[in-house]
């Protein structure tokens, strides 16, 4: 039977969607995710509701309106070229995304409940982080957390891991609001792409492994093949690790919101693996990092 945690591309579509998630779909409260796949000249228009959306390019560059004013979305090759620009349009507005080349975008959603303007933040002014070390570094695009973008509830990042390390690791959760832990939703959206050649891959060769469990009070088991296009949902308990198959680079796009209180991603590593970060302490970052390389680096 297969797993409603885990949407294999093409499973959840719906019209221009190649990938349609929302809190009704998920059953849960908050967070949304869709995959906006556009032709040459191609246009929607939409409504935001009740929720506040990001427009992240994937691949190529879109015009955002929204109020009687349109912003340009430089945009970006592929996920594997660096952070994106990226529109914000806050909720209960009409808004369009067109794009002239075409291209594939992600709008990313959240419940909100404050009114914030729409904008659009330039790819310069996202922070790259490269965490982790030896086969668990990753490099991570804090485009849309707590300290880097002011927002109702959203929470977003991109992570980007080379082939055969190992990310989302040591497994952690948040699904609790406690003093230590915030309640979240979180959807994983996976794309791959050969090592050096940096192109998504749409054959769907490249793959890797992504991980889900429960407690016991709250059980939940998800171990998925993952490839270009699929998707994860995180409704709660441990998730990690993400394994990125030899041979293939592997990027996922974090999507996180809950009904809690605050916006704050505050998580807790499972026990039995929580020691592994101590490790890191004598490893140096992988050297294939940061994706694409710097000049000169």
């Amino acid at each position: 039977m297969p797993d409603p945690n885990h949407l294999p591309a093409g499973t959840a579509a719906d019209g221009p969607f190649a990938l349609a998630i929302t809190p009704e779909s998920a059953g849960w409260s908050a967070s949304s995710l869709w995959i906006l796949e556009l032709p040459p000249g191609g246009r929607v228009d939409l409504d935001s509701g009740d929720d506040e959306i990001i427009v992240l390019p994937l691949s190529g560059s879109a015009a955002v309106g929204c109020e009687s004013r349109e912003i340009t979305l430089a945009g970006r090759r592929s996920v594997f070229d660096g952070p994106s620009d990226f529109g914000y349009v806050g909720r209960g507005r009409p808004y369009a995304v067109g794009s002239v080349d075409g291209g594939r975008f992600a709008l990313c959603g959240a419940r909100a409940a404050t009114d914030l303007p729409f904008r659009h933040v330039a790819a310069a002014a996202v922070p790259v982080e490269l965490r982790g070390a030896g086969h668990c570094s990753r490099q991570v695009h804090n485009f849309a957390m707590t300290d880097t973008f002011d927002a109702d509830s959203i929470l977003a990042c991109e992570v980007i891991t080379p082939a055969g390390n190992w990310s989302s690791y040591p497994s952690h959760k948040h699904d609790e609001d406690t003093a230590h832990e915030s309640a979240l939703e979180e959807i994983y959206y996976f794309e791959f792409g050969e090592t050096g050649g940096r192109a998504v891959d749409r054959g769907r060769r490249g793959f890797g492994f992504h991980r889900v469990y429960g407690t016991q009070d709250r059980p939940i088991d998800v171990l998925a093949e993952v490839r270009t296009g699929d998707a994860v949902l995180v409704p709660h308990g441990y998730h990690g690790p993400s394994v990125a198959a030899p041979g293939y680079d592997m990027y996922y796009l974090n999507v996180m919101s809950g009904a809690g209180t605050g916006r704050s991603w505050r998580i807790v590593d499972d026990p039995a693996h929580a020691w592994v970060r101590q490790t890191w302490l004598g490893q140096d970052v992988d050297p294939r990092l940061p994706i694409p390389r710097t000049t000169g680096a």
